[in-house]
């Protein structure tokens, strides 16, 4: 998530305290600047383009209910971003689900573990690796626990902060890090694995 600049930030601020005295057109103006944001997060845990409409839907009700009680602590998209997840993850436990995690780009995701991948670009030998080394990454992830999931994801997938990944998941930066250290560790080890075999 790139980092709004001060007249953005000035604009955000503006339209948040219009939209908390009541007026529906800047609160209508959040909503078409974060809608697609909201989609793309829902979309990880949900597959269903109609279910991920609704839920989008259901969070910003959520958020236009709550939004009197923002009082900018954190960041407007980190509270947003809390509010999409906690959604998301009520929807799936209704639905007894987990998230599947099927975004992941693999040419980034292998930038983040010590895996050792040939690294002739394009090769059969090494698309076809490339391919099994993903579906283990996606196999190994489905198995984390939510908690170190989400971090990883958060971390690893958005690109966010690790204050932003606490204040989203609601607990202090030491857990935060002590869970993505533990999800990276986990993946890293079924990777080794996976390639001796």
């Amino acid at each position: 998530m790139t980092k709004l600049s001060e007249d953005e930030a000035a604009v955000e601020h503006k339209l948040i305290e219009l939209a908390q005295d009541g007026d529906e057109e800047a609160f209508a103006e959040l909503v078409q600047n974060y809608r697609i944001k909201v989609e793309k997060i829902i979309g990880r845990y949900v597959d269903d383009e109609a279910e991920v409409h609704d839920l989008r839907q259901e969070v910003f009700i959520r958020v236009f209910r709550a939004l009197p009680k923002f009082r900018g602590d954190s960041s407007f998209y980190t509270w947003l971003y809390r509010v999409t997840i906690n959604a998301a993850k009520n929807y799936l436990l209704a639905k007894s689900r987990h998230p599947p995690i099927t975004d992941i780009d693999f040419e980034n995701a292998e930038l983040y573990f010590t895996s050792k991948v040939p690294h002739e670009t394009g090769s059969p030998e090494r698309m076809m690796i490339s391919r099994e080394l993903e579906d283990r990454v996606f196999d190994v992830m489905d198995k984390l626990s939510d908690d170190l999931r989400i971090a990883f994801i958060l971390r690893e997938v958005e690109g966010l902060s690790y204050d932003d990944i606490a204040d989203i998941m609601d607990c202090p930066v030491g857990t935060i890090r002590s869970r993505i250290f533990r999800a990276r560790e986990v993946i890293n080890n079924e990777l080794q694995k996976a390639q001796k075999k």
